[in-house]
């Protein structure tokens, strides 16, 4: 089945559609990738969406307008993978959508809403399409993220020692052997909302690590920032934009006067490579398999490897997934899985109760034609 994923994460920056063909041969679901085009949110739209993000007040209005407008940008990502990546052979849509809140209290997920109203995919493309990935897990108990945790699984079994896959988004993920996955904290959420907020808006994030590269870690604001609590709690957890955000990197800065932009990038990008540092060096990981947009910032990364002294630290690229597209990739997965009924969870990964089939499906212009669904689950994904 050729299937097109669709994923924007909480940077928020672009739309990535990444295609793969995707087969189950034995006990082995094939994956062989076709390629990933991507597509920024038009300003208007997304300057909209950043005005409705925690901490900011919205409005059901506002929300219906959001809906429409990010469905039929993530229609127009559809349309042109199907059209440059599958030569118009297409199968399956399978839209992450936009998170814009995830409802988290005390440790337990309480519920999520991504917006993209997935209609706009299915009038565009003519096809099928899966979305609304995460309320079923939330709803079996789980919280909902990260959901990449089988597709983890499943990609690394089988590889020697303990193997930890990362993800550097917005927010920080990690998968390990066990099935034990969780958001660590922020990777480049506070990182680009400084960047954004120290350049009245000119920069959108820290391109290449410039901005830390000429800071010095500021050792007491650090100290402030590891403060936080939901470093300690336990996994399975999940955070994201609603507490990480620009609001919350001023609350920590109070009382320190005047620094400097470079200093404080720097001690935000220390903050993520000490917290994910702290999450791998617990699960006694011998290798870390990095993709997202945090990989491409060599300063974060130099950060990372400094803390995790004699442990390999590679690009989730060395194995066949390009590292800006594994994400895209994962739900084109998720999507497929549940195309043919098959869970698309990792209990031990969310804490929910059970596996579940996830999502929603939206039928295409012909109506809605599955495949026959299939009785046993794949035990590993084989990239080609």
């Amino acid at each position: 089945m050729r299937v097109i994923g669709l994923m924007s994460g909480t940077s928020y920056d672009a739309i990535d559609a990444a295609a793969a063909d995707l087969s189950l041969v034995g006990d082995s679901l094939v994956l062989e990738p076709l390629g990933m085009v991507s597509e920024a949110y038009d300003e208007e739209l997304r300057e909209a969406l950043a005005a409705a993000l925690p901490p900011g007040a919205t409005s059901l209005a506002e929300v219906c307008r959001l809906d429409t407008g990010i469905g039929q940008a993530f229609a127009a990502a559809a349309v042109r993978a199907d059209r440059e990546l599958c030569d118009g052979q297409a199968e399956l849509v399978a839209s992450h959508g936009q998170t814009v809140y995830h409802w988290t209290d005390g440790g337990k997920v309480h519920g999520t809403l991504q917006l993209g109203q997935p209609a706009w995919i299915a009038e565009a493309t003519g096809l099928p399409v899966v979305a609304d990935f995460r309320p079923r897990d939330i709803a079996a108990g789980g919280q909902g993220a990260p959901l990449v945790g089988l597709v983890d699984l499943l990609w690394l079994r089988g590889r020697p020692g303990t193997p930890v896959a990362l993800n550097l988004g917005g927010i920080a993920n990690l998968t390990a052997p066990d099935g034990t996955a969780f958001d660590t904290g922020p990777a480049c959420a506070l990182i680009d909302a400084a960047a954004r907020g120290f350049s009245g808006g000119t920069m959108a994030y820290d391109v290449d690590g410039a901005l830390a590269a000429r800071g010095t870690v500021h050792e007491p604001l650090l100290r402030r920032l590891l403060e936080e609590p939901y470093y300690a709690l336990p996994a399975p957890k999940t955070t994201g934009k609603e507490l990480f955000h620009l609001g919350y990197l001023r609350d920590a800065l109070a009382g320190f006067g005047t620094l400097r932009a470079e200093d404080v990038v720097a001690t935000l990008t220390m903050l993520t490579a000490r917290t994910v540092a702290d999450a791998v060096l617990a699960l006694r990981a011998t290798e870390v398999i990095a993709s997202g947009g945090g990989v491409r910032n060599p300063v974060l990364m130099g950060m990372l490897g400094q803390r995790l002294p004699g442990l390999a630290v590679r690009s989730s690229d060395e194995l066949g997934l390009v590292s800006d597209a594994k994400e895209a990739y994962a739900f084109a997965v998720l999507g497929f899985l549940t195309a043919h009924g098959l869970a698309g969870t990792e209990p031990a990964s969310t804490g929910a109760r059970h596996a579940s089939v996830l999502g929603s499906i939206t039928p295409g212009r012909d109506g809605l034609r599955l495949p026959a669904p299939v009785a046993r689950a794949p035990k590993r994904l084989v990239v080609t």
